[in-house]
């Protein structure tokens, strides 16, 4: 039987992300797997701490090679599941993003490309601070909503507001920021009025469908031109019917094959980091949204691995 844990039957061994080796001391590591095992800055329905362990699980599903596109992610750079970052305060929001921004630190620091599982999407903001110290990145954003709120019962910091945030604090460009899916229903009519102010490409589900897939591919890349971009995926802009599981579905959403498709475009993206974030496995006992959630994050991993080649002048071919 082969020595590699990936190709071996998929209900044996030790989850890790899609069976990928064991390094927290991230050493010989080009691409880090991150689980974020925290859900403080939900507004409604919690759940997604649990997240990154069933993500982990269904992740064994995952095979080495992408059939549609060819893409080998483990021939081509070194991938490693680094552990979780674990907030000490897990009780206090601003304690809670603080240790999170540090345990992705030296990630950062070294050069390695993070790509996590979330949590709640509050976490992208830490993750975005330890990232973005070089200037601000673009940013393509999956979503049923723009999580560019404001304060929300008394605080500034929660799920629906980090790229708001973000923005504020300089570690992403509105101007090169595309904001995919949204829709739903809205208790302020003014809820998202700073995604449209600031410049950011809001595409609402309705737009997408009158658009067609082939054109928000073609806007994702005027939007986003050659800058490093972040991904962010939050599996709420799918349609519930694909990823039941988490904390505020959204009906009307696109489907798993348009994900699989954008996400597939971005292999000519300088991507330098990515999430996949609100998989809640209390509100799906039947495991699919974990395992939509996993092969999303094989998708964001294909294309995140060309980009680490291409950076780094390696020739993929």
């Amino acid at each position: 039987m082969s020595a590699d844990p990936k190709t071996q039957p998929r209900y044996t061994g030790i989850a890790t992300f899609m069976r990928t080796p064991f390094n927290p001391d991230l050493a010989d590591v080009d691409i880090a797997l991150v689980g974020i095992p925290f859900d403080g800055g939900v507004t409604n329905r919690p759940g997604a701490r649990h997240g990154p362990r069933e993500v982990r699980n269904q992740s064994s599903l995952i095979r080495i090679i992408n059939q549609a596109t060819g893409i080998a992610p483990f021939e081509l750079c070194r991938v490693a599941d680094v552990g979780d970052a674990v907030p000490e305060s897990p009780f206090e929001l601003t304690a809670a993003h603080d240790s999170i921004q540090q345990f992705y630190e030296p990630i950062c620091a070294a050069g390695i490309v993070p790509l996590s599982v979330g949590g709640d999407h509050s976490v992208t903001l830490p993750v975005l601070r330890a990232l973005a110290k070089n200037g601000p990145l673009a940013l393509v954003h999956f979503d049923a909503h723009c999580d560019t709120g404001d304060f929300y019962l008394g605080s500034r910091f929660h799920h629906g507001s980090p790229f708001k945030v973000a923005a504020e604090e300089g570690l992403i460009d509105p101007l090169k920021t595309i904001q995919i899916g949204i829709r739903g229903s809205i208790t302020d009519r003014d809820i998202w009025k700073f995604s449209y102010d600031s410049g950011m490409r809001v595409v609402s589900i309705e737009e997408f469908y009158q658009l067609g897939l082939s054109a928000v591919i073609t806007e994702i890349h005027r939007v986003v031109g050659d800058s490093p971009v972040y991904v962010t995926f939050d599996v709420d802009g799918l349609d519930p019917v694909y990823a039941p599981g988490t904390g505020t579905p959204e009906i009307g959403g696109f489907t798993t094959f348009e994900a699989q498709q954008m996400m597939r475009s971005l292999a000519d993206l300088d991507i330098v980091g990515g999430d996949v974030v609100e998989v809640s496995p209390p509100f799906d006992p039947s495991g699919t949204t974990a395992m939509v959630g996993a092969t999303v994050l094989f998708e964001l991993l294909c294309v995140a691995a060309v980009a680490w080649q291409r950076r780094h002048g390696v020739d993929e071919g």
